[in-house]
């Protein structure tokens, strides 16, 4: 196949676990074509003999696939080095039959970009770019603290215990104050006394923390547990003061995306780091919204629309961007109405879907223009003099403007 070149220099890097395969196309003054390939290995010494390989072939652009996460390493020592390099998806570029080999891949990978076929993918700055390893693994520990909650809430099921069906979370302050009681075999009267600002009765509470089934095997289990629970909570805490501390710079995005209903303080700064402040290297909402993978498939054949299934993005962002749209579809503002629009004919899983892609198109605009959140339905106005009038009121009353009230 003939491919009309745009770049003279490219180089190209098949990237494995332990194996780095290059393959570097240079076009000469002369028009001849010289394609040399090189194997490097994946240690230290490796990333820097291929950035000084590099240097020396002087390309206008390396490419390489995003495999995994093997492409990070090569990728910061190119960057170290000051040589302009691409992550491009691999899913734009599919292996053409009869080039199954390492060299194959790599050389078809060159030539390609050498014909400007291929398109960089979205790599953000590096200090944003390592702050993605604190909030992902932010992510990663309040997943595995929801499972471990649901499996304290199994045990005292098993155990006779049924505050669940009096408290909204059994792992509220009151909540929490009561289990912990129990398990440490304390008088129910005392655990009792724990009941804090909880609406339901002692009686109902004392029907429900019987601890007739509670048994040894249950309190030891149920205790490991709660320890384990209270040891991510409090690395989750940790993970959030780094994440914060790091983002003092970012403040002003930080208090933009926070005036979209949905999004709170960690939620902006674990977006932020993922999708970056500078919107310009998306060039546009589409572009973004496709990157993440929320936006509805394409696929039309013969004028039928078929399967409109959200292809695969950045999975972190697109968690992230449901939970703000549950949260937001709670709220009073336009979302909610979007939300329960769409509900009544596609169903809860799928309007959440819609209504974070919404969203992440509004984020786009915000961050593009640097403008915070009005919504068309709040009235701005009423909700500031709801909140100051008894302030004005008592200032216009101490400095005689109006008559203070008369008591009978």
């Amino acid at each position: 196949m003939e491919l009309t070149p745009m770049h003279k220099r490219v180089i190209a890097l098949d990237v494995h676990q332990a194996k780095i395969t290059a393959c570097a196309v240079v076009e000469h003054d002369d028009g001849r074509v010289e394609v040399t390939k090189r194997d490097f290995g994946a240690f230290r010494r490796d990333r820097r003999a291929l950035a000084t390989w590099a240097l020396e072939v002087r390309p206008e652009v390396v490419v390489m696939e995003s495999t995994g996460v093997y492409w990070k390493s090569p990728f910061a020592a190119l960057e170290a080095a000051g040589i302009v390099a691409w992550v491009v998806n691999a899913r734009h570029v599919k292996a053409v039959p009869g080039r199954k080999t390492d060299m194959a891949d790599a050389q078809w990978l060159a030539t390609l970009a050498r014909a400007g076929l291929l398109r960089a993918s979205f790599i953000p700055p590096r200090d944003l770019r390592e702050l993605r390893l604190v909030a992902r693994q932010r992510q990663k520990l309040v997943g595995m603290c929801s499972a471990e909650k649901n499996r304290l809430h199994k045990v005292l099921v098993d155990a006779g215990i049924r505050i669940n069906v009096l408290v909204t979370d059994i792992h509220g302050a009151s909540a929490r104050a009561m289990i912990k009681a129990l398990l440490q075999d304390k008088p129910l009267h005392e655990v009792l006394d724990l009941k804090g600002r909880l609406r339901a009765s002692r009686e109902d509470l004392f029907e429900a923390l019987s601890t007739e089934q509670l048994s040894t095997v249950h309190r030891f289990v149920a205790g490991e547990i709660l320890q384990h629970i209270e040891d991510i909570e409090q690395r989750i805490a940790r993970l959030d003061r780094y994440l914060l501390d790091a983002l003092v710079p970012w403040q002003p995005q930080l208090q933009l995306l926070q005036t979209l209903p949905g999004i709170d303080l960690q939620g902006a700064a674990m977006l932020l780091v993922e999708i970056g402040a500078d919107m310009s290297v998306f060039g546009s909402a589409e572009r973004l919204a496709s990157w993440v993978g929320i936006c509805p498939g394409n696929n039309e054949s013969a004028g039928k629309r078929k399967s409109g299934r959200i292809r695969k993005g950045n999975a972190w962002v697109r968690r992230l961007l449901c939970e703000f749209a549950q949260a937001a579809a709670r709220t009073r503002c336009a979302f909610k109405d979007k939300f329960q629009a769409l509900a009544i004919r596609k169903g809860h899983k799928k309007s959440v879907v819609a209504l974070a892609h919404k969203m992440l198109r509004t984020v786009y605009a915000m961050l593009n223009s640097g403008t915070f959140y009005q919504d068309r339905v709040v009235d701005y106005e009423a909700l500031n003099v709801a909140r100051n009038a008894p302030r004005w009121l008592k200032m216009l009353q101490k400095h005689g403007f109006i008559a203070a009230p008369t008591t009978a």
